[in-house]
């Protein structure tokens, strides 16, 4: 962890009067008292409400209490480590998970990211790059969410293409009648691709463009777009609709067959 420190002291943005919208919240798991207290207490200087758990048992058990909107989790903790708690979250709903790594092995950041992770950071890491990816990642969940509500506002028109529906007012997705299984991330990847038929996307673009920032690793790229073929193509290891294109990124192709090959 760099050395950015922080007080014990926090608050969780609350006031006298008025309708104050409810702080998000957010578990942080990390066994490391050190780590969790400053990334805690930095959550929680920026207004959110945040509590704290060691291992990831008592991660499973806090989210299922807790309701978490968003889980900043560790990936090596006593009992079940962190693979294997983000596959469990992911498992009962599409909360979000920002992963804290150690290591600097590219194989466990991506094995993160295909659990469901929707980022990852490496330690040392600075607290306020850990807040801007929180508030990146919740404003991504919260439009999501926001399709879903009724009356005006947000949603969108249903797309279709290739025989995959999406309805961003439903938040939902279906492969030849078949209801894809997709994260917040994969959902706002594919309605990027299905919005922009036969457009060449750079990994940089998407990763402004879908998941709303301007720097991070575009491995994350990679791995959800590999996460996203094996939903919906019939041979992913072969891709007909996501393509890649060489020296540029990818291309949705709904009418079919150019040559596509896996990045």
């Amino acid at each position: 962890m760099s050395g950015d420190g922080v007080s014990g002291s926090s608050s969780s943005g609350g006031g006298a009067g008025g309708a104050e919208p409810v702080p998000a919240r957010i578990l942080v798991v990390d066994d490391d008292p050190t780590v969790s207290e400053v990334v805690a207490g930095y959550l929680r200087r920026a207004g959110y409400a945040v509590e704290s758990v060691a291992d990831g048992l008592s991660a499973l058990d806090r989210a299922a209490a807790f309701r978490p909107e968003l889980v900043v989790l560790d990936l090596m903790l006593p009992g079940l480590d962190g693979l294997e708690v983000c596959r469990r979250l992911r498992a009962e709903g599409p909360v979000p998970v920002i992963m804290l790594t150690a290591r600097g092995d590219e194989d466990d950041r991506i094995a993160g990211l295909e659990r469901g992770a929707d980022d990852y950071v490496t330690k040392p890491f600075s607290p306020r790059e850990l807040v801007l990816r929180v508030s990146s990642v919740l404003r991504r969940a919260a439009a999501a969410g926001a399709a879903t509500a009724p009356g005006p506002g947000g949603g969108g028109a249903r797309l279709t293409a290739a025989g995959i529906t999406l309805d961003p007012t439903t938040h939902r997705a279906a492969k030849d009648g078949r209801e894809l299984a997709l994260t917040v991330r994969e959902f706002d990847l594919l309605a990027h691709f299905l919005r922009h038929p036969g457009q060449a996307h750079g990994r940089e673009e998407l990763m402004r463009e879908v998941w709303g920032w301007d720097f991070g690793d575009l491995s994350t790229v990679t791995v959800h777009v590999r996460r996203l073929r094996a939903k919906v193509e019939e041979d992913p290891g072969r891709p007909k609709l996501i393509q890649t294109v060489w020296g540029v990124g990818y291309r949705f192709e709904p009418g079919g067959p150019h040559e596509g090959v896996a990045a």
